[in-house]
């Protein structure tokens, strides 16, 4: 496979826990105002983005297939118990 075509690849696979880790610190942001992070905004898109690639990597190695439903459940499970921790939001 050339280079080119695997960085498209891995740049597809990856998409969905970087759009989501974007969305989730955004949006913690404007949603959850009185909340008091842990982290800044950059830390916890980074967090969330790298929680998100360990969980789409760990689905794909189970599975064997990329893009099954049950892998997305579990991406926007882990990416938004990973927030509102971040978030504290137990405090709130």
């Amino acid at each position: 496979m050339p280079a080119l075509t695997f960085l498209n690849h891995l740049l597809n696979f990856l998409a969905p826990a970087v759009f989501l880790a974007v969305l989730l610190g955004v949006g913690g942001r404007i949603f959850w105002r009185s909340a008091t992070p842990l982290v800044n905004l950059w830390e916890q898109m980074l967090l969330n983005a790298v929680l998100g690639a360990a969980v789409l990597g760990l689905c794909l190695a189970l599975s064997g297939r990329d893009g099954k439903l049950a892998t997305y459940a579990l991406l926007v499970l882990a990416m938004g118990s990973c927030q509102w921790l971040l978030l504290r939001g137990w405090k709130a």
